[in-house]
């Protein structure tokens, strides 16, 4: 997905409200034995046997989707086509990005999908990517305002979602004013990519940071959803299956993941992979 710039904002989270509105407390986090409590698919006696690979994150479609769909997403594709192939079983479950951050440093998942270097430098990640993510700046349809570095966001009202990284300078930004609601509202909670969409919709915000693929995808499979305004590119960066940094077992699977996505691209199979969500490698 656009991730985790600093698992000190969760102190921070603040709901998508005006500016002259008075904050909500924040959300209270289930406690994670109640994430890991989600139903799991059935299987038979022989997958039960398999070692188990646990993945999390929050719907990122087409990067990662939802849990149980027809289509998780092409990450998820590419996480069982090698590690369901070399003998394991891939369980993936939903819950929020900073949680899903937080639970792999726990050691309550294995890895988390769709993440960038910057959102957890001390996770391990793969040498090959699993996917590609472009972040453009998203504004209001009848907007005009274009992006042109940081110094351009100094009058503006940005959404960001709490524990996405989005750039390196913008991740600082929105840390330096992350207690400024007239500057910075980041969101949390359930359906972040919906709420930012409609209050850049009701001109309660100015610009919203996403990847251009999520973003396409939520408006063509959502068809309410108002099409939004790409006043500029941020940044084009490598995504990643990232793995947990206390699992002892994690240089192994990375290594595992590296050296099966490069055969995919090698073979043609990540082509197709990709062509099931109307993407190309580019």
């Amino acid at each position: 997905m656009v991730r985790a710039f600093s698992i000190l904002l969760l102190g921070v989270l603040l709901s998508a409200c005006s500016p002259s509105e008075a904050p909500p407390a924040a959300e209270t986090p289930h406690p994670p034995s109640e994430a890991l409590a989600l139903p799991a698919p059935e299987a038979s006696a022989s997958a039960r046997s398999r070692p188990v690979i646990t993945i999390g994150a929050d719907p990122w479609c087409p990067h990662n989707c939802k849990a149980g769909s027809e289509q998780e997403g092409y990450m998820l594709d590419i996480a069982r086509e090698v590690f369901e192939g070399a003998g394991y079983q891939v369980e993936y479950l939903n819950v929020s990005w900073a949680r899903a951050l937080q639970m792999a440093r726990d050691g309550l998942l294995d890895a988390v999908v769709g993440a960038f270097v910057t959102d957890a430098p001390d996770f391990v990640f793969p040498a090959e990517p699993q996917g590609r993510s472009k972040i453009a700046m998203y504004t209001p349809a009848d907007s005009d305002w274009v992006y042109d570095g940081i110094e351009s966001l100094h009058d503006q009202t940005v959404l960001a979602i709490n524990g996405y990284s989005y750039s390196e300078q913008l991740d600082q930004y929105l840390a330096r004013h992350a207690e400024e609601p007239t500057r910075v509202w980041m969101l949390a909670g359930p359906s972040p990519l919906n709420r930012a969409i409609n209050l850049l919709d009701q001109h309660r915000a100015d610009v919203f940071p996403e990847d251009v693929y999520v973003m396409t995808w939520a408006q063509r499979v959502n068809t309410d959803i108002h099409s939004l305004r790409q006043g500029g590119l941020l940044q084009k960066t490598d995504s990643y299956i990232a793995f947990s940094p206390s699992n002892a077992r994690s240089a192994e699977l990375a290594e595992m993941l590296s050296r099966g996505t490069r055969e995919l691209r090698e073979n043609g199979r990540m082509a197709q992979i990709l062509s099931a969500y109307g993407l190309s490698e580019d």
